[in-house]
């Protein structure tokens, strides 16, 4: 082909591409980790994700702030970090009224907005009269299915998606959020390799934090089954997309709300936490599919990302400012690896994840991944991490590897196990990722890395001071103000250690120790 008549309908491609908005397709597991055929895992089988990659984008550095449901899709649908957005910082929160998402706005902008199973939440999304908010639009759960296990839903995600379809008006833009439920927990245990076809010998690597035995590695093949169950329902949705000759103009982006349910890791700031899957797919608008991006990505990016693709103006959506940057640049680029070399690091953190402590306190955090290391700084390193003891540990979901390592150290005190998932932990942590990716070594007290030490805290700390951040005004106590948004829960505690009789459906029975545990000197 002539090189200039080439470059002309190149031009012209691009430019039909940018004046018809893409449809979006965003697929988010609840609790998956980095753990996809796309990342050389074998031991879950991901076609579908692993698709969407090879035909798109796929990232190996994108980070949620916070490694819990409600505020990390707080941080996605707002564009702000957590510690930006009030209540909505906390798990189960009432989500204050100032702060819109970008499902709202284009659902405002005549975009035919829906979702499956679960958008924002758990928590109370309320506008100012009172009235539920469509935080991500209109909801299609009609449609049901047999599931594999009887811990998986019954939702039919792909059908309900097809309803969706079929609901949208014609020459409107759409956005669908597809929110599974899985590999969230209760699991049925075994099921991995009863009825998954999987043994425990698939499993290449036990995290150094967990003991390496049957019990963790079907506990860990349970988790495996369930995000395979995810794909499957992408694939269905990617497959109906292809039918319906609308996949070439659909944005797909499939991704986790944060790290797996497991101890020491979903509701925590370690690597495993918040760093999580992701793979964009758009064939008319990704330039040089197959390429591997390494950027530092944040969840936040993605609401300027979608603003953007919609053809609005960051003010004509009267959402909050954002600190996020669209990703609009690693489509239109055909680089891989580094794009952009200023987006070289991310901020994480957390308040309260969960109540079980006294005045339903939290455990908050801030955290900066930066230049191959991971800076921890625990503000309130005297409360325990997890939840107290005697109410469960109620910031770490029960299963089977919980409650291993939890009889364990009733059996032994000083297992290292129970110490690395639910002790104390000291004010300051250091890791160095590429040496310490499982967050073994605490460096933050080595004369070695001292240097590395301050200038992570002191950017971190000058970052969320031009954020707002209220604990750099030492002002965090307010976090732990904002009313838990579940009644049964509030004051959890003190209404437990008085014998009233509690239900805490996310933990098992034997995770509540029949007193409190005196912390090790």
């Amino acid at each position: 082909m002539n090189l200039r008549l080439f470059l002309l309908l190149a031009l012209l491609r691009a430019s039909a591409a940018a004046a018809t908005p893409p449809n979006i397709l965003f697929a988010i597991a609840d609790d998956w980790s980095v753990h996809a055929g796309a990342y050389g895992t074998k031991w879950v089988k991901t076609p579908a994700f692993d698709r969407v990659a090879r035909e798109g984008l796929l990232f190996t550095r994108v980070y949620t702030p916070n490694a819990k449901c409600a505020p990390s899709r707080a941080c996605i649908l707002t564009g702000r970090n957590s510690w930006q957005l009030k209540e909505a910082a906390n798990h189960i929160c009432y989500f204050p009224v100032e702060f819109k998402g970008w499902g709202e706005a284009l659902a405002e902008h005549g975009w035919f907005v829906g979702y499956t199973m679960k958008g924002w939440g758990p928590g109370v999304a309320n506008d100012a009269s009172g009235k539920p908010r469509l935080m991500t639009g209109r909801p299609f759960n009609a449609r049901k299915a047999e599931p594999p296990t009887s811990a998986i839903s019954n939702d039919d995600y792909a059908a309900n998606f097809e309803d969706f379809l079929d609901a949208a008006p014609a020459g409107k833009p759409w956005c669908f959020w597809y929110g599974s439920v899985e590999p969230h927990r209760p699991y049925e245990f075994g099921s991995g390799v009863a009825k998954g076809g999987k043994q425990l010998s698939d499993i290449d690597r036990v995290p150094a934090y967990w003991p390496d035995n049957d019990a963790v590695r079907n506990d860990l093949l349970d988790y495996a089954f369930e995000v395979e169950h995810f794909d499957r329902h992408l694939a269905r949705m990617l497959a109906t997309l292809e039918k319906r000759g609308l996949l070439d103009n659909t944005l797909v982006i499939a991704t986790s709300d944060h790290g797996m349910p497991f101890p020491r890791v979903k509701g925590n700031a370690y690597e495993f936490a918040n760093h999580v899957p992701f793979a964009a797919m758009w064939k008319r608008g990704i330039a040089k599919p197959g390429r591997v991006i390494d950027d530092f990505v944040s969840f936040i990016d993605l609401a300027p990302t979608f603003i953007e693709l919609a053809g609005l103006a960051w003010a004509e959506t009267q959402m909050a400012e954002s600190p996020g940057r669209s990703l609009t640049e690693f489509f239109r680029s055909e680089k891989s690896g580094i794009v952009n070399p200023a987006r070289d690091h991310v901020l994480t953190g957390k308040e309260r994840t969960d109540i079980g402590r006294q005045n339903d306190e939290g455990y908050p955090i801030r955290a900066i991944v930066k230049g191959g290391f991971l800076y921890v700084q625990n503000f309130e390193p005297a409360r325990w991490p997890a939840g107290n003891p005697e109410t469960g540990y109620l910031d770490c979901d029960g299963g089977a590897t919980k409650s291993f390592i939890l009889a364990a150290h009733r059996e032994n005190p000083s297992n290292q196990f129970w110490q690395l998932c639910f002790g104390l932990r000291p004010g300051e942590e250091l890791y160095d990722l590429k040496k310490d990716p499982d967050c073994m070594r605490n460096l933050a007290g080595d004369p070695a890395t001292a240097a590395t030490r301050a200038a992570l805290h002191d950017a971190m700390f000058a970052e969320l001071t031009q954020q707002g951040d209220p604990r750099m005004a030492g002002n965090g106590s307010v976090f732990d103000r904002y009313p838990h948004a579940n009644p049964n829960h509030v004051n959890f505690y003190e209404r437990f250690m008085r014998g009233e009789k509690l239900k805490a459906p996310w933990v098992s029975d034997s995770d509540f120790e029949k007193a409190p545990l005196i912390p090790a000197k």
